[in-house]
């Protein structure tokens, strides 16, 4: 795998964009995982986050998301909405970088090199599932511990302290959006792994309670759709109001840029 030195900064810097009042960085995924493997081996700290539609949506009326996002060291883009939309718009995004994607090549790259991830997040059925997916996957992947995400603010210490005790190298947080975000912000300096990303819903495809949309549906940019077919009843209304106020945003960046030439 390629590595940067630690001049990671430098192509952090290069790379970062801004897309609606959103910042992102233009990153393949193969650099995403060289960066997630130089932050572990050298053990310097690196905080991942991705933006997608809903997010990006969230963040403009939410100050203290906007303000977790912003400080990530890596924000990838995650969702096609956005990827077409800041390409409409003229930001050289090269590829979508899915967070789920991530997470299943940092598990790869874990079970290569001797990194122990820990697995915070989730209900404790799905945990136990993806504990059970790793050990076939990788049989000689050893997790460094599990929590599942019922827990309160009053029980963050608790929690943080028993993610150091671990000696994890790598976190993952499948808590919800802004909660996973507030938390890896708020104690990205307790922290002692060096590799840490939310992952949201991750856990619960990877575990199998939910299924991903197929490759030829994630290429159309309709996994949104696959979703709300799956959940229409809790789902149809989030997406529409997170895609029209979407629509809404671009079309009002669109115009302004049109009219500024």
């Amino acid at each position: 795998m390629e590595h940067f030195g630690w001049d990671k900064h430098d192509l952090l810097a290069q790379r970062r964009r801004v897309f609606l009042d959103a910042p992102m960085h233009v990153l393949t995924m193969a650099e995403t995982l060289a960066l997630a493997d130089e932050a572990m081996r050298t053990r310097r700290p690196m905080l991942h986050t991705v933006v997608n539609v809903a997010k990006l949506v969230t963040m403009g009326k939410n100050a203290e998301l906007r303000e977790d996002v912003s400080t990530a060291d890596v924000i990838n883009v995650d969702g096609a909405g956005v990827v077409w939309g800041a390409r409409l718009m003229g930001v050289d995004i090269t590829e979508r970088v899915a967070g789920i994607d991530v997470m299943s090549g940092t598990f790869a790259l874990c079970a290569q090199k001797g990194y122990r991830p820990f697995l915070l997040g989730a209900e404790q059925h799905v945990l136990e599932a993806v504990a059970a997916r790793l050990a076939i996957q990788y049989p000689t992947l050893e997790i460094a511990g599990m929590r599942n995400g019922y827990f309160s603010v009053d029980e963050d210490a608790e929690v943080v302290a028993a993610i150091n005790a671990s000696g994890a190298d790598c976190l993952f947080v499948a808590l919800p959006t802004p909660r996973k975000e507030r938390f890896l912000k708020r104690y990205r300096h307790e922290l002692s792994p060096s590799f840490v990303m939310g992952v949201g819903g991750s856990f619960d495809v990877y575990g199998g309670k939910v299924s991903r949309a197929p490759v030829l549906v994630q290429r159309l940019g309709l996994e949104w759709l696959y979703r709300i077919a799956q959940e229409p009843r809790r789902l149809w209304r989030r997406y529409y109001e997170t895609n029209t106020a979407f629509a809404v945003l671009l079309w009002r960046a669109y115009r302004n840029k049109s009219r500024s030439r």
